[in-house]
């Protein structure tokens, strides 16, 4: 059986000095997990390091994304280059490897117009199959009007849009995240609650600011099993009484144009109850590298478990290549 998995993660090394440069209250402080045990020099290697990793867990074709926060936390005057240079180092790659790999395009969303000139870049130019973001660039939500082109473009290119969790802003963190101990206070504002928060919030704005309306042909793409949106979907549709000027009930957004996908979270019993809400043809593998890395049994045992075998070879493969026009 065919396996695509569709978050991957990488970084260049220019985009990681970048980040290292910037003074501490304008940092992210989740880049700390990036440099945890051995993850810097796979996250570096998209090369034949990445290709043994993706046959030992059994991965036929990985889609790669710079890990968070890619650009986003950098000025548009550092963003714009690092982006652009990402985007063809991992053209590069992909070059090298046309049969394994795929790539996300990396954005510098802290210039919104350069971000929708760089996506038609990466698409039409590098053959890159999406983009990944994150909910928020500075103080700019993602369903700021500023953005609008950017989807627009995503929409016409048939660039499906990946929102990726990011660290909370400082003001939410100081609100919220804070108090309990250095190490307890970054993981509640992270892997623990924070990151899949922010994710979720941002795919609901762009729903409730009548994104899909303005560009019905728009995908996105949610990680960690819809990042609390899906488990949530019942409480969120009824917002639908009160945003009398959208064109669609809130369900009906998150079921159509919402992708979701494992982020690495191989448990049956989210699979189970993410097929509750929404439909085996939504769903897709991935298994956020190297910050998770199952072996190829383990793979395997996931997939096992879905007992349709049409709904398995959906998840495993068939939804990724018509999403991504893989095929």
């Amino acid at each position: 059986m065919k396996i695509i998995a569709i978050e991957e993660h990488w970084n260049s090394a220019g985009i990681r000095a970048a980040l290292d440069r910037l003074p501490a209250g304008a940092r992210d402080e989740s880049v700390a997990f990036n440099g945890t045990g051995d993850n810097q020099a796979r996250l570096e290697d998209i090369g034949a390091g990445r290709v043994e990793a993706m046959d030992a867990a059994g991965i036929d074709v990985s889609v790669l994304s710079v890990v968070t926060p890619a650009t986003q936390a950098l000025p548009a005057a550092e963003a714009v280059p690092l982006a652009r240079d990402a985007n063809d180092e991992a053209a590069s790659a992909v070059r090298a490897h046309p049969a394994r790999l795929r790539a996300f395009a990396t954005l510098p969303t802290s210039d919104p117009q350069a971000a929708a000139a760089e996506l038609e870049r990466c698409a039409t130019q590098l053959g890159h199959v999406g983009a990944m973001v994150h909910g928020r660039t500075g103080d700019r939500a993602l369903d700021d009007p500023a953005y609008d082109d950017l989807f627009a473009t995503a929409a016409r290119w048939h660039q499906p849009v990946f929102i990726h969790p990011q660290i909370p802003s400082g003001e939410l963190r100081d609100a919220a995240y804070r108090g309990l101990g250095p190490l307890v206070d970054l993981g509640l504002a992270t892997f623990g609650w924070g990151w899949h928060m922010d994710a979720g919030l941002a795919a609901l704005r762009l729903i409730l600011r009548g994104t899909f309306d303005r560009h019905p042909g728009l995908e996105l793409v949610l990680g960690h099993w819809g990042e609390m949106l899906l488990f949530w979907m019942d409480r969120a549709s009824s917002l639908s009484g009160v945003a009398r000027h959208l064109e669609r009930p809130v369900q009906d957004y998150i079921t159509t144009n919402i992708h979701i996908t494992s982020s690495g979270m191989l448990q049956e019993r989210l699979l189970r109850h993410t097929l509750d809400f929404t439909s085996a043809g939504q769903v897709l593998f991935s298994t956020d590298y190297p910050f998770h890395q199952p072996g190829a049994a383990a793979v395997r045992q996931f997939f096992e478990a879905i007992p349709d075998p049409g709904d398995r070879t959906r998840i495993a493969s068939g939804n990724a290549e018509a999403l991504f026009r893989l095929a």
